[in-house]
């Protein structure tokens, strides 16, 4: 009967010493899950898809009209201006920008973005000066058309391109459906805007003597420590 007893005790014995701890214990002590730094933020849309809120029409002076068809902001030819800015806040520094630009009619740039770089402006441009250069207006007080960051591209009308716009303390970039057309270093730089987009700021789009529409208008606002070039590249589409 001892031997019996024994067997028993050493059986349950060794039994709940490979038990694994109960489910209490394992929520008790479980790590909660990783969240997003707070300095991550998601996507913001801009623009609903349907009206003008949270936009208004620039007053260049000869501008063409304004409107919202198939999801999109078209501006229409002015002469020769043609824009939008918005009235929502928007960070100043340390942000990206994410949208669909197309040039629908025309041969001069059909996505001039006004954007601020702490408290100073600068304009990406896309397809100026007669329908090809890309780049910064202004870097060092020289054009997108005679800085660092010009470069060529032919657009084609009526098609849709990916921009995408990042702004850190350190640089500005740009991509157009992934490809990386500016990589400029702010350091020592002197950032502004051409005269003519004064009334763009803080944030708006423009046309010259060119039909442009807009679409997926949306901005996140990105940790203060920029991540590295690798890191921070947008990934590619499959």
């Amino acid at each position: 009967m001892f031997c019996k007893f024994l067997t028993t005790f050493l059986f349950l014995v060794v039994t709940f010493s490979w038990m694994p701890a109960s489910s209490a214990a394992e929520d008790k002590s479980a790590k909660p899950a990783s969240k997003k730094s707070k300095s991550e933020k998601e996507w913001r849309s801009l623009f609903d898809g349907k009206t003008l809120k949270g936009w208004e029409s620039t007053k260049f002076g000869g501008e063409g009209d304004v409107t919202v068809e198939n999801g999109a902001i078209i501006l229409e030819i002015g002469n020769y201006m043609t824009g939008i800015r918005t009235t929502q806040k928007i960070p100043k520094i340390n942000y990206e920008v994410e949208l669909k630009a197309q040039r629908v009619a025309g041969t001069d740039f059909f996505c001039g973005m006004t954007f601020p770089v702490g408290d100073d402006p600068c304009s990406l441009i896309l397809g100026g000066w007669g329908g090809g250069v890309c780049g910064l207006s202004s870097i060092d007080g020289l054009d997108a058309s005679e800085n660092q960051t010009t470069s060529y591209r032919q657009f084609k009308n009526e098609t849709w391109y990916n921009v995408r716009l990042r702004v850190t303390k350190e640089k500005i970039e740009a991509w157009i459906d992934n490809e990386q057309i500016v990589d400029q270093e702010l350091d020592g730089r002197r950032v502004s805007i051409r005269s003519e987009v004064e009334l763009s700021k803080p944030f708006g789009f423009a046309t010259w003597a060119t039909c442009g529409a807009l679409k997926d208008i949306k901005i996140r606002e990105l940790p203060a420590k920029s991540k590295s070039k690798t890191e921070s590249a947008p990934p590619k589409k499959s």
